[in-house]
């Protein structure tokens, strides 16, 4: 697969070598696809094509001597004129004085830079005497390090090219060069690194989208594949006829997404295979429904089941909604950090003898002695808050346990086939009938009086609200609003009206924050002051408003997790965001969440104003670097790449293919020599 050493080149030896493998160029193929990272336009157009305020390249004939004119210390300003066409252009340079001495009269000269549409006139970056090139007016530039220039590895890929250009092998099965009418790859590398026009260009750059985003996902779906033969899986046999009794007595009735989501998850029971499914829905959605009939499947066909959650409380918050849907039909558990002593070791031995049907707890669930008789089904809620070991440590309590993981963030279809491609994944996409949706309004510094004023109301009539701020302390370096400042002048705004406030955020003790929040849940405390602790894992259906500080500081999966918050009761709620954004990007996003309490939404909507790092977050998102493919605006391109992925490794759709070994054999070399491959 060209992994020749790079001094097989012609004209590469030993010193400049080392210079490239200095940019990580170790072989012909580092070599040939090290891709430029822009390129120059020097293509002469007419006048009237241009557009103002581009770069563009002009050609003319100098008239009259050009203009110095020095302006502070050691500036300078050049003015010559140039016809072009019919008309007379002004070419303007900054500090190259002795360009006057170069260009005269009469001169033909090329020149480019930014076009002034309205003055006719250029700021010139380059220039040069005599006529444009045209055998190339498209120039590639490269990120190089000196001593290495970019035109001399230009001179080096070409020369690689031409040498090499026999024994580039075609990766691409030829049914899809030919149904998407894609370039070879010989043709692709050539265009890209020497483009003969904008058109070619393009076309090669489409070429590799699709095959760096087919090869991504032919890893990924090859993972998926192996992973799940490899496991034995447990089979978990259940009466169907029983879970749909179990359903038919639940005190609602399951929406269509709730239904399809449980009939993929319970299929994945029933297989030969260990599940590993993300389940992703809206807060609000009924996730916790669909969790607790997959349980009960698990019980009935005689497995126990595991919910492990990110804090105490949403534990809690789970033993009561599964203790209120199962009755006395199933014997439920929980095991936090706080249950110590004869109590845990009692839990702990029940757990073992298979007394306990389900135990619900946090990270105390992966503790050394827990063990279980037979563990059937692991669900991890809130997926995101635990590290992959904590993951890991669960799912390994069982022999092959079935593994559904949730989460409340809605998260873009591009990004769940990008990050989670070696996961099956089922989404909630709309809410249970009847619910009401927050009502959310956007306000500047100035309405602080009146929404001070409605939080009062609202308290009055018994409800609850969150403050939320970005900081916890005051800080020098941003002049936005703080959780404890905020605190304090609330305790002050609210005092003679018997409400009280609480405080929460990061850097309370684990049972200082328990504490502060079961005194919210129980209505000690009728103003919860916090930082975005609560994102995730509270429900406390008589908390009515939501007010968010600065709120142009939170992207908006964020904002709409926080708005989660309320509108978990029967009560109308509301979302009021303080926020003066000074940017468009700012206003945008308080725009959409007035408009639309659709998570999945705002989430597609994020992705767009944030871009995929930022979505996840840079140090943790997980996501690919593509060379030449961005997820978010060729997700198009994602989704055939991924489909064709999946008939290539399920369907095996391409055997007689004649590129077909070249890619099992690439594929082959990339995953532990050869021990992945769909033969």
């Amino acid at each position: 697969m060209m992994n020749w050493p790079i001094n097989t080149v012609d004209g590469v030896g030993e010193k400049l070598k080392e210079q490239l493998e200095e940019i990580g160029i170790k072989t012909v193929q580092d070599l040939l696809f090290y891709f430029p990272n822009r390129y120059e336009n020097y293509e002469i157009k007419p006048l009237s094509e241009l557009i103002h305020d581009e770069k563009v390249t002009i050609e003319g004939q100098v008239i009259g001597d050009p203009i110095v004119t020095y302006y502070g210390r050691k500036k300078s300003r050049l003015v010559l004129r140039i016809q072009v066409e019919h008309a007379i252009v002004k070419g303007v340079m900054f500090n190259r004085p002795f360009a006057k001495k170069q260009l005269e009269p009469g001169d033909i000269v090329t020149l480019t830079g930014k076009w002034d549409q309205h003055r006719l006139q250029i700021t010139v970056e380059q220039y040069k005497k005599g006529k444009a090139k045209t055998d190339q007016p498209i120039q590639p530039v490269y990120y190089v390090k000196q001593p290495i220039k970019s035109f001399q590895l230009k001179k080096i890929i070409k020369k690689a090219l031409a040498q090499y250009e026999g024994q580039i092998d075609e990766l691409l099965p030829s049914t899809y060069l030919t149904s998407y009418k894609l370039l070879t790859r010989v043709k692709a590398l050539q265009e890209i690194h020497f483009p003969t026009s904008f058109q070619a260009l393009k076309q090669a750059k489409r070429r590799f989208i699709y095959e760096e985003l087919l090869l991504f996902q032919l890893k990924m779906q090859l993972l998926r594949k192996n992973n799940r033969e490899r496991t034995q899986g447990n089979s978990q046999l259940f009466d169907l006829a029983l879970v749909n009794q179990f359903i038919d007595k639940l005190p609602f009735q399951l929406t269509k997404a709730q239904n399809r989501s449980l009939q993929e998850i319970l299929q994945d029971m029933r297989s030969p295979y260990r599940m590993n499914r993300l389940l992703q829905g809206d807060v609000g959605s009924g996730k916790t429904a669909v969790a607790a009939i997959s349980l009960y499947a698990s019980v009935i066909a005689g497995k126990q089941g595991a919910i492990m959650v990110p804090t105490e409380i949403l534990a809690e918050q789970h033993m009561l909604s599964l203790q209120a849907l199962f009755g006395e039909d199933v014997s439920i558990a929980l095991l936090t950090g706080s249950v110590k002593g004869k109590k845990r070791k009692e839990i702990l031995a029940m757990v073992e003898k298979k007394s306990i049907n389900i135990i619900v707890g946090t990270h105390a669930l992966i503790q050394e002695d827990v063990h279980f008789a037979n563990l059937g089904t692991v669900i991890v809620d809130e997926q995101h808050r635990f590290g992959v070991n904590q993951r890991k440590a669960l799912r390994d309590k069982g022999i092959d346990p079935d593994v559904l993981f949730m989460t409340a963030t809605p998260i873009p279809r591009t990004l769940a086939i990008t990050s989670f491609g070696d996961m099956d994944v089922s989404q909630i996409d709309e809410m249970p009938v009847g619910r009401k949706p927050v009502e959310t309004y956007w306000v500047k510094d100035n309405m602080l009086t009146r929404v001070l004023q409605f939080i009062q109301k609202e308290v009055e009539q018994g409800f609850q609200a969150y403050v939320i701020c970005p900081l916890i302390e005051e800080s020098d370096k941003l002049d936005i609003q703080n959780a404890v400042d905020l605190y304090q002048q609330l305790q002050e705004a609210y005092s003679s009206y018997q409400i009280d406030v609480g405080l929460l955020h990061g850097r309370l003790h684990n049972d200082e924050k328990e504490e502060v929040m079961q005194q919210f849940a129980s209505n000690q405390v009728q103003v919860l002051v916090s930082t975005t602790v609560v994102e995730v894992g509270v429900n406390v259906p008589n908390a009515t408003v939501m007010v968010i500080y600065d709120a142009e500081r939170f992207g908006l999966s964020q904002l709409h997790q926080l708005r989660g918050r309320v509108g978990r009761g029967n009560a109308q709620s509301y979302c009021i965001l303080i926020a003066d954004p000074k940017g468009d990007v700012g206003k945008e996003r308080m725009k959409i969440m007035t408009e639309t309490t659709n998570g999945f939404e705002l989430a597609e909507q994020d992705l767009q104003l944030r871009g995929p790092g930022d979505f996840f977050g840079k140090k943790q998102s997980g996501l690919p670097e593509f060379k030449v493919a961005d997820i978010v605006q060729d997700y198009r391109a994602l989704e055939t790449a991924r489909n064709d992925a999946q008939s290539i490794v399920y369907n095996q759709l391409l055997t007689k293919d004649t590129n077909y070994q070249v890619l099992n054999k690439y594929l082959k070399q990339t995953f532990n020599d050869g021990e992945v491959t769909f033969d």
